[in-house]
């Protein structure tokens, strides 16, 4: 019996195999695909946070692990995700030194939300441009001097 005003799940049924068949074969059986707007769940929480980004990010990483010659086309939407941005601000170390920009972690939480907001939209239209990355020497006991590369709060 068909609902055509919520007409929602696909006619074909799932088949089994007949226990016959003159190739030997594990019985297989044809799969039901998703009710239409369902898509596959993912082990996010249902609230709006952070928490439900890093586990969509989480989820891509696992499955770069599980085939590393796996690849991906539509990443960007995760980077410009102004929750995603906010997070990474977050995980910037507090003390760090500025870049050529001389911003500091402190001076960019000042205006944070807009901050985000600018950088995202500069992400999606492709307008980011990253800046320089001061260049610091370290001198190594045996004399010779280790190059570090100290970027921006938005590199």
């Amino acid at each position: 019996m068909t609902n055509e005003n919520r007409k929602s799940d696909s006619d074909i049924l799932p088949k089994k195999s007949s226990n016959k068949s003159k190739k030997l074969e594990a019985e297989k059986v044809e799969g039901r695909k998703l009710t239409k707007g369902n898509e596959m769940q993912q082990n996010t929480r249902q609230t709006q946070g952070w928490e439900s980004v890093h586990s969509k990010l989480q989820l891509v990483h696992q499955r770069a692990k599980e085939d590393k010659k796996r690849r991906f086309t539509a990443l960007m939407h995760h980077i410009y995700n102004i929750n995603t941005l906010r997070a990474a601000y977050f995980c910037i170390k507090r003390n760090a030194a500025p870049g050529v920009d001389a911003e500091t972690w402190k001076s960019y939480g000042e205006n944070l939300e807009e901050n985000l907001q600018d950088l995202s939209e500069k992400l999606k239209r492709s307008a980011y441009r990253a800046k320089s990355v001061r260049r610091v020497y370290i001198p190594k006991p045996d004399g010779r001097q280790r190059a570090l590369g100290v970027t921006t709060v938005t590199s």
